[in-house]
């Protein structure tokens, strides 16, 4: 009887060392669950970018507004008979007499 007793004794370090520590533990299956979540977020967020960019891609292919837009903001062209007014902020521009 203390034979059998000591062979389940065994036997049950053995089985809650590998559920703690062995292949496929707790711990390991826990930190999957993170990465799992992490590249989901990522995914998210790309799916988003993905959109964005589509979204953009369909306005310039369908319009001249999106292009007309992008043409004055980026590279500061005007139209035709347009008058283009600066406006300079001298307070950025303190000069410093020390």
């Amino acid at each position: 009887m203390k034979v059998m007793t000591a062979l389940f004794l065994i036997l049950l370090i053995l089985l809650q060392y590998r559920l703690w520590f062995g292949n496929g533990s707790l711990t390991e299956v826990h930190h999957l669950q993170d990465k799992i979540s992490k590249v989901e977020q990522e995914k998210e967020s790309l799916k988003e970018r993905n959109l964005s960019l589509t979204a953009e891609v369909h306005d310039l292919k369908q319009g001249y507004e999106a292009i007309e837009e992008r043409a004055r903001s980026e590279m500061g062209m005007i139209k035709d008979g347009e008058i283009f007014y600066q406006i300079v902020d001298h307070s950025a521009f303190q000069i410093n007499t020390n």
